[in-house]
């Protein structure tokens, strides 16, 4: 237990550094603070001024916790400051549902229950840091809290969660035909107009579309050709119009 309690310290310093940080030095930050949910709090025109308060206020605190040795008033501050963020949350959330809290970067997302998470994970840890002998802290529970903190941030979304959801996609790949049995003639059809065969027989075509039949992996379109008929061949896998075949048949 007692390792688990001198853990929590480093954890809760290391957000509020990060925290601190983008407040003071984030110039994208600052030219967004009239559009988060704190500029309704004090008003636009105070709302640059109260983001870098906001922001001292975090660092001396992250400095507290991570000077030893570590005190009550350390943990209360601490403690003070995570209730204080889910207070601004709720407040955001009611007042200002659509503006973001602007909380740890330039970001237009309103507040949500992952922000709610956050700000309750570093509360729960506050209460766990309860000043006791020294112990080293667990490395691994770090982490964990860390990685944990990171995933509820969606400041950070656009470097771990919009690429992974682009693998996913492409992996997955929801747009790819599906088997031959369930492709659509609209699919095939609109394949077709997109391939060169199509584009040098085209000219030539009389009718709208008379025959189809599947065979072989490959949909077969019939169509009138000036005396003449023209077979189309396309793919029922794959998405390349290059791949479309024609043959014009003499009558």
């Amino acid at each position: 237990m007692h390792g688990i309690a001198a853990t929590q310290p480093y954890v809760i310093a290391l957000f509020l550094v990060w925290a601190g940080l983008a407040k003071l030095f984030s110039r994208r930050m600052r030219a967004r603070a009239g559009q988060t949910a704190l500029a309704r709090l004090v008003g636009a025109a105070r709302a640059v001024p109260a983001l870098r308060l906001t922001g001292l206020v975090e660092l001396a605190v992250a400095a507290a916790l991570l000077v030893p040795p570590l005190s009550p008033w350390d943990v209360a501050a601490a403690a003070l400051l995570s209730a204080g963020f889910l207070a601004y949350l709720a407040y955001a959330y009611v007042a200002a549902p659509t503006s973001s809290c602007g909380c740890l970067g330039a970001h237009s997302r309103p507040v949500d229950l992952r922000a709610f998470a956050r700000a309750g994970l570093l509360l729960a840890a506050s209460l766990l840091a309860v000043p006791a002998d020294p112990h080293p802290p667990i490395v691994a529970l770090g982490l964990a809290e860390a990685v944990v903190l990171m995933a509820l941030s969606a400041e950070l979304d656009r470097h771990w969660l919009t690429p992974l959801r682009r693998l996913i996609v492409r992996l997955r790949r929801p747009l790819a035909l599906p088997p031959s049995e369930h492709v659509p003639l609209g699919a095939s059809l609109h394949l077709l107009y997109r391939s060169p065969a199509y584009c040098s027989a085209s000219a030539q075509l009389t009718s709208d579309v008379q025959d189809t039949w599947d065979e072989d992996g490959l949909r077969f379109v019939v169509y009138g050709a000036r005396e003449r008929t023209a077979v189309f061949a396309i793919p029922l896998a794959g998405n390349d119009p290059s791949a479309v075949l024609v043959t014009l048949v003499g009558s």
